[in-house]
């Protein structure tokens, strides 16, 4: 298999990493060599956390390049916005329309961009958005969100949709695990 590159970005509480832990999780368990990289920063102040998942025939280094992406799962605007340049060319970005404003926002020294979805657009990335939170509002718990994506990733991952299931069993909390795999088959179908 080619190397596939996924870099996972959104802010801290959001749940990435533990998408990031399922996504590389459900590749080893595919026979593939993974690595994952993180990257927390002011994660826990709502600040930006990027995650590598790299998987392939083998894998030396978990970082990925400017360009190299394959797929760029965000689980904000803005972060979409702010990391599209590590797509490649023709890569797939998936975001979730959650928008939450940093900082500088809530402070009045900046605004929201209100054109995220035309830039990525224009960008040349194939473009793939998901009310996120309201299908996981819908399901009867909004902290499914990331589990959602992970079912909208997973249909672009390459890997087999019935590794994901076993993984998200095997990984959550079991009295998560009905939610969690409604959530994940919600995202899948998007």
């Amino acid at each position: 298999m080619k190397t596939k590159n996924i870099v996972i970005v959104g802010v801290g509480g959001q749940g990435t990493l533990l998408a990031g832990k399922i996504i590389g999780t459900a590749a080893m368990e595919s026979g593939y060599d993974v690595k994952v990289s993180e990257v927390h920063g002011m994660a826990q102040r709502g600040g930006s956390v990027i995650t590598y998942v790299r998987y392939g025939d083998k894998i030396s280094s978990p970082l990925i390049e400017n360009g190299e992406a394959d797929m760029l799962l965000a689980f904000e605007q803005m972060e979409c916005l702010r990391w599209a340049h590590m797509l490649k060319k023709g890569g797939t970005a998936l975001m979730n329309t959650q928008k939450i404003a940093p900082m500088p926002v809530i402070a009045g020294a900046a605004a929201y961009p209100d054109s995220v979805i035309q830039t990525i657009k224009d960008s040349g990335a194939k473009l793939i958005t998901c009310d996120a939170v309201g299908i996981a509002a819908g399901l009867g718990n909004v902290k499914a969100v990331n589990v959602v994506l992970i079912g909208v990733a997973a249909k672009y991952s390459g890997l087999e949709k019935a590794v994901f299931v076993k993984t998200i069993s095997e990984t959550v909390k079991p009295e998560f695990v009905k939610l969690n795999l409604a959530a994940f088959e919600a995202g899948y179908a998007v």
